[in-house]
């Protein structure tokens, strides 16, 4: 079948200037979990269906990601909770294009995922009035209480299907750290198929057949789970056994029952 840079090959390309339509800032997001031994039969056969991003003439894009929490780790228990209505904040460091952006998600009560974001290049160790107002008029949160908790970093793959405005995106590489500790997450790939409104598509068809099941996963709450192993994480324990299972070289891997 050939090495991922191979297969990324045989797709066309898509550029920055072209991704405008496509950004899905209010979105339905359904996520998968599994074996980067398996990635190549997965992206072998979307390239008849979806483009690829390009950036510069690089496929794999590296991702930088600071998440932001109160001191008591609101925002991570509320998710914990199953709580709906809950937000994340952000800022997300794009390598390739040099560019940044500071970022709420508000997952609402209806299982959107809505997203809204404003230009910060540079990671900034204090905010300016502007951006403590963007957090404070869109968040329930004070911005002045919010601190660093969770960097991760990945090397993102991302597919655009121009017919229905979807995204996916392929996650490898995956490490989070704080402070005081890191935590590679291995040979786990995490998928994320985002759509304006639901569609059955070739990525979702495959991944069905591959017998890849849909997860409830969070990149930020795996973060704090492993960097912060004294906070509440009952509702998450099937899915980090799970995750090490896939790490130990499971077949296709996928979190179940959750």
């Amino acid at each position: 079948m050939g090495t991922i840079n191979d297969i990324l090959e045989k797709f066309e390309r898509i550029g920055l200037e072209e991704l405008s339509p496509f950004k899905l800032m209010n979105r339905t997001d359904t996520k998968f979990t599994f074996s980067s031994g398996d990635l190549p039969l997965f992206l072998g056969q979307l390239s008849a269906y979806y483009k690829i991003l390009s950036v510069n003439n690089n496929l794999k894009l590296s991702y930088q990601t600071q998440y932001y929490d109160t001191p008591q780790f609101d925002m991570y228990l509320r998710h914990h909770n199953d709580a709906l209505n809950r937000y994340k904040v952000r800022h997300r460091r794009y390598e390739e294009s040099k560019t940044g952006f500071l970022e709420i998600k508000l997952k609402n009560n209806k299982g959107r995922t809505i997203k809204e974001r404003i230009a910060q290049n540079v990671l900034q160790s204090k905010w300016t009035e502007v951006e403590n107002k963007f957090i404070a008029d869109r968040t329930t949160y004070d911005p002045k209480t919010l601190i660093p908790s969770v960097l991760v970093k990945y090397t993102r793959i991302t597919l655009i299907n121009t017919k229905v405005n979807e995204k996916v995106t392929i996650d490898v590489d995956i490490v989070f750290s704080n402070e005081n500790n890191a935590h590679e997450l291995g040979s786990v790939v995490i998928a994320e198929v985002k759509q304006a409104l639901k569609a059955r598509t070739p990525a979702l068809s495959i991944l069905k057949d591959l017998g890849i099941k849909p997860v409830s996963l969070s990149k930020y709450c795996l973060g704090v789970n492993y960097l912060y192993p004294r906070l509440k994480k009952n509702n998450f324990k099937q899915k980090l056994i799970t995750l090490r299972k896939i790490i130990n070289d499971a077949p296709i891997g996928h979190i179940a029952g959750i």
